[in-house]
Order: structure tokens, then C-alpha cells, then sequence
């Protein structure tokens, strides 16, 4: 017998090709209209390849049947953001908008808890420790938004929070030399002990303390360029979820 898809010849009557495994009942039978063929080969779209496929659908993809009382909660979030951040924008660092905001007390618990957390790794680092966790938060919530629960829209918040803490942290810094700034018990750096304000003892450490200006203006406009992308970023979604919704 020989097989009418791959031609091998076979001694007797067969159930199926010894070769290629074909099914002769199942060949023979001719496939209702609008089924398939299960016969024939069934070809699929190729998934992307490569990091800037992946990472284009990590960022920007939107799942259809968006719910409308999810997207409606995302909008007026955003709105909020909006003008929040328009305030922090146009603000400057003396002003201590950031700082003097409820985000703050939302970014004191992170930042004392670094000086904890950095305390095995000797004194500069648990100094240093505080800002750096303080900045570490809203990039791990982030992370775990997008991989974990492909909530790109709440990693655009994070974004914007990291943006927040850069300006939170530059009046900091710009009080390096000055110790002006009323800190955490009621003290100012002046009135402290050396190394109780965190950014004068990090500058003298490294030998930075004459740029503190320069070092917060530059804290401030990463700030205000990670709140740029954000918003950017969380409207482009917001736009797309709004042609998807149920």
C-alpha cells in the first residue's frame, strides 16, 4: 500500500504509514466546511525575537476589553499626576515643594530604612544608604509591575514617584554646606554632630562638597525628566486602552 502523502510503499493493508504516521481513515475523510484539515500542517505567527521586540511589548502593550471602571480610575490618577507634577516642575529646589509634600512622609520610612539596611557596609555607605534606598523603591515596584503582573500603566506611576524622589533628595544636597535644613528630631545639620546630616558628610567624604549646588540641580532635573517620561509614557497607554475598552 502506498501512502498518498509521502509516497513510502507498505506490505499490506495499514492503519497507518510506518513512515510518516499518517492516518489513512482520517486522510480519506474529506474535512466539513470551515474546518481544518488535520491532516495538513498547522502554521502559526512567529513570536518577536530579540530585547527590542520584547521589551516594545513589555512597554506598550495593551490587553483588549480593557475594563472601563479600571480605566476611568487610571484617568483621574493621571490627572492628578499631571498637575501634580506641573507643580514640582515649576518649582525650584529652595522651595522645597517635594520635601515640604505628603510624598515625603511616603519616602521617609524607605530612606532611614536604608541607613539601616547599608549600616554592615561601614559608615559612608550607611549614609549614603538612605537616598540610595529612598531611590530603589519605586525602581523595584516598577520592575515587579511590569514582569510580574504586566501592569505597565503602574510601573509609568513608579516612574513618576522615582522622578518625585530625585527633587525630594535635592534640597538635601543643596544643604550640604549651608545645614540650614530642619532634619529628622528637630536639628539642623549645623546644630548635629559631623556625619548626622547625610549629604555633608557623603560631599566631604568624597571630596564634593564645594559642587552641592551643581549635584542637586542635577538630582532636581532627573527628577523632572523621569516625571516627563512617565506622564509621556502613562498617556500613550491611557490613549491606547481608551480603543479597547469593553
Amino acid at each position: 500500500m502506498q501512502c498518498p502523502k509521502c509516497g513510502f510503499e507498505s506490505k499490506g493493508l495499514q492503519v497507518e504509514c510506518s513512515k510518516c504516521g499518517l492516518i489513512f481513515r482520517k486522510y480519506q475523510r474529506k474535512p466539513e466546511a470551515g474546518q481544518p484539515d488535520r491532516n495538513e500542517p498547522i502554521t502559526t505567527e512567529p513570536e518577536p525575537q530579540g530585547v527590542g521586540p520584547f521589551l516594545k511589548q513589555l512597554l506598550f502593550e495593551v490587553q483588549p476589553g480593557i475594563n472601563r471602571f479600571y480605566f476611568y480610575g487610571r484617568t483621574v490618577l493621571f490627572i492628578v499626576l499631571l498637575i501634580w507634577g506641573g507643580v514640582f516642575i515649576f518649582s525650584s529646589i529652595e522651595s522645597q515643594r517635594a520635601m515640604n509634600s505628603l510624598w515625603h512622609l511616603v519616602n521617609l520610612p524607605f530612606h532611614e530604612a536604608g541607613h539601616i539596611f547599608f549600616k554592615l557596609f561601614g559608615a559612608f555607605m550607611a549614609s549614603l544608604g538612605g537616598s540610595l534606598f529612598q531611590l530603589f523603591m519605586p525602581v523595584l515596584c516598577a520592575v515587579v509591575l511590569l514582569i510580574k503582573t504586566r501592569d505597565n500603566f503602574g510601573a509609568s506611576v513608579c516612574v513618576w514617584w522615582l522622578g518625585e524622589n530625585f527633587m525630594d533628595l535635592a534640597p538635601y544636597i543643596n544643604d550640604a554646606r549651608a545645614l540650614q535644613l530642619p532634619l529628622l528630631g528637630g536639628n539642623t545639620g549645623e546644630s548635629s554632630p559631623y556625619g548626622f546630616h547625610d549629604w555633608e558628610y557623603i560631599l566631604t567624604e568624597t571630596g564634593l562638597l564645594r559642587s552641592d549646588h551643581t549635584l542637586a540641580h542635577f538630582s532636581y532635573s532627573l527628577g523632572i525628566l523621569c516625571m516627563i517620561l512617565a506622564l509621556s509614557w502613562g498617556g500613550y497607554l491611557l490613549f491606547q486602552q481608551h480603543q479597547n475598552l469593553e
